[in-house]
């Protein structure tokens, strides 16, 4: 398996994609070309006590980093000696299996759409991060920000996306898929969520997914669905919604420890749980969202990534390139397609 990482992309660039490489190298036995100013990458090995380049992996030089305030739209015209660029090229031409960077959203996005290119059939790739819940698994929240106005369309499509890979990548058999909305009568919503579901429902009876219904805000943290379907407006309001509960909490929590030497005593009883919690939130063991309806695994690491969120990204970007869905996703875009045309003929 070979990665492709955008050693500049990020806060800490080039440092910690370059020590989250060697890491995951020696943790996961796969082959990682870095891709970036090799003068630059070079230097932090140096300045790590590591004079050659270590076994499994490789600098591909690029003169250029993409900047967080270019415009998303030009950096393919205006950065194409960029590392962004530069590796998404590389991953298109089968140079590798998949592609992780921790720059720029947007630029990602339209280089992943333009370059590596969106499954046939697929009208707008998603972000899908994923969640954890209180039934002990995670739930994905998809779109949570790539697409701010969808049509109901898009949500159907999200929620075929979301379902294999709910089941490819996350082994859930029977995923069950729900679409966030104000309440869970079918009658709620604005115009898009009532055309949303009668086509996700649509869907269901032809066994294309498990639409289980509307499903609200609340709901999700607790483990209602695995996937939650929305349009990405509403999906990051969502996300940010659930992180800032988790760090209010976590804050309550830690106060709440410190109050006397009877609550500091507690802590260190429950200190075991307290860090299992602290590990679940981490979002650096997570890594990253991918960019689902790609044709090849992108990878969005967060852009304050350590590196230890580097190294959990790029496992995450092997683990995806492993149960690679792209051929199943787009059967099931057919069968969509022939209701249509069948609907249409009626």
């Amino acid at each position: 398996m070979k990665i492709i990482l955008d050693a500049m992309g990020g806060d800490l660039a080039p440092e910690a994609p370059v020590l989250g490489a060697i890491e995951a190298v020696k943790a996961y036995g796969l082959e990682i070309i870095l891709v970036g100013r090799g003068e630059a990458i070079l230097k932090v090995l140096r300045e790590h006590g590591i004079d050659t380049l270590p076994e499994g992996m490789e600098i591909c030089n690029a003169d250029d980093v993409v900047d967080m305030h270019d415009d998303p739209a030009s950096v393919i015209h205006k950065r194409k000696t960029s590392s962004m660029v530069v590796g998404l090229k590389m991953l298109s031409e089968g140079r590798g299996d998949a592609f992780v960077s921790a720059g720029s959203t947007g630029a990602l996005l339209t280089g992943a759409t333009l370059i590596v290119r969106r499954v046939r059939g697929i009208r707008r790739a998603a972000m899908g991060p994923s969640v954890p819940n209180k039934a002990g698994g995670k739930t994905v929240i998809l779109d949570c920000g790539a697409n701010a106005e969808c049509t109901a369309e898009f949500l159907l499509q999200f929620g075929i996306i979301g379902s294999l890979y709910a089941k490819k990548q996350m082994g859930i058999e029977n995923p069950k898929i729900g679409l966030l909305n104000i309440g869970t009568e079918d009658s709620k919503g604005t115009a898009l969520q009532k055309e949303a579901h009668a086509l996700l429902t649509k869907a269901g009876e032809q066994g294309l997914l498990n639409f289980v219904g509307n499903v609200e805000a609340r709901d999700v943290p607790l483990g209602a669905v695995d996937v939650v379907v929305c349009d990405g407006f509403s999906g990051n309001v969502l996300l940010k919604s659930i992180e800032g509960t988790a760090m209010f909490m976590g804050s309550l929590m830690k106060g709440m420890f410190k109050e006397n030497l009877g609550t500091k005593a507690g802590y260190l009883l429950c200190k075991k749980g307290v860090d299992r919690i602290k590990k679940l939130m981490d979002y650096r063991e997570i890594g990253g969202t991918q960019f689902l309806g790609i044709c090849k695994p992108v990878i969005k690491a967060h852009g304050s990534s350590d590196a230890l969120a580097f190294q959990s990204a790029i496992k995450q970007a092997a683990d995806a390139a492993s149960c690679d869905f792209v051929s199943e996703l787009e059967e099931n875009l057919q069968k969509i397609a022939k209701i249509k045309e069948n609907e249409i003929s009626d």
